[in-house]
């Protein structure tokens, strides 16, 4: 009997957590790219200067489904599965995922375009059930404007973009809107992979004046493909992602990732500490960055405009 109770003792404490106010907090992005892992930086930061750090009282999981949706499907059941405190998903496809997997589980997602759209809340103000985060819906008017700005002749836009993604189709409406309202044009050419974003950035060429590129994670993750059309081409490439700008883009206005993703990490401590993340607003991430660089406007053949130049928060020589 004395033999049963020690064995069932060593069995009790092996399933103890290391930490018995150890908390576990499951992030998962679509794709690896500077956007989205600065965005998992920020929370994990944020959630540090609110006391929760690694190896005293946070477990902290990060998976990414490498652009492949069947895969964040699978990483989604994977952490529904293993039921972590937040489960906070990076991108429109990867929210979908983990809301379509859990009904128990909080959510706090970020980098969402259109919450709404995308079917993740019904109501920004009050989304209810287990769900809330953050939007990153772009400035669209603003991107719009400051294409006009330094291209002053410009008429047709191409819109590079991932078909198969809801918030850049969100976005491809919006664009439409505000081009139609400048007296511009817009052009689509999708990529529905990595592999294709060249090639639908080659499409462009003779039928675009400029192309610009939303806050799409797989466009985004491929990139410097779209940039060698654009430079070989000389049609001026431009993005709604600030950290893309750095890779060759000549401008973006756009968010401070790092930030958006501490503004995330806020949000998921209130969760942790006991709110209910329905009653938490869905709130737009704040602030926008101006981002230039020179050396890839003199490669694509434009010369920015010292009042784009002089108001830049940051330039790339």
């Amino acid at each position: 009997m004395r033999s049963l109770l020690i064995a069932l003792a060593a069995t009790v404490a092996l399933s103890l957590p290391a930490h018995a106010d150890e908390v576990t907090v499951a992030v998962t992005a679509i794709v690896e790219h500077p956007a989205l892992d600065a965005a998992r930086d920020g929370v994990k930061d944020a959630l540090a200067a609110a006391g929760y750090k690694e190896g005293e009282n946070l477990k902290f999981i990060y998976e990414s489904a490498q652009g492949n949706p069947a895969t964040a499907a699978q990483i989604a059941r994977q952490f529904a599965g293993e039921a972590p405190s937040v489960i906070v998903p990076i991108s429109t496809p990867s929210a979908q995922a983990v809301v379509s997997s859990t009904r128990d589980i909080p959510v706090v997602f970020t980098a969402v375009s259109d919450p709404l759209g995308a079917q993740l809340v019904k109501d920004m103000e009050k989304p209810g059930g287990n769900v809330t985060g953050l939007s990153d819906m772009s400035p669209v008017a603003e991107h719009v404007a400051l294409i006009k700005e330094i291209l002053p002749n410009v008429k047709t836009i191409g819109y590079l973009y991932n078909s198969g993604e809801a918030n850049s189709v969100s976005l491809l409406a919006a664009l439409k809107a505000e081009a139609e309202k400048a007296g511009l044009t817009v052009v689509e050419s999708a990529a529905t992979k990595s592999a294709e974003v060249q090639g639908a950035a080659r499409a462009l060429v003779g039928r675009a004046d400029a192309i610009y590129i939303p806050t799409d994670n797989t466009i985004i993750s491929a990139l410097e493909g779209a940039v060698a059309v654009a430079e070989e081409s000389k049609v001026p490439l431009f993005t709604a992602d600030t950290d893309s700008v750095s890779r060759g883009a000549i401008a973006a206005l756009g968010f401070n990732y790092y930030d958006v993703g501490k503004q995330t990490g806020e949000v998921v401590v209130r969760v942790l500490k006991g709110e209910n993340p329905g009653d938490i607003a869905v709130k737009v991430a704040d602030g926008t960055d101006l981002v230039i660089n020179k050396g890839a406007a003199t490669r694509m053949g434009v010369s920015l405009p010292e009042s784009v130049v002089g108001r830049a928060t940051r330039t790339i020589e």
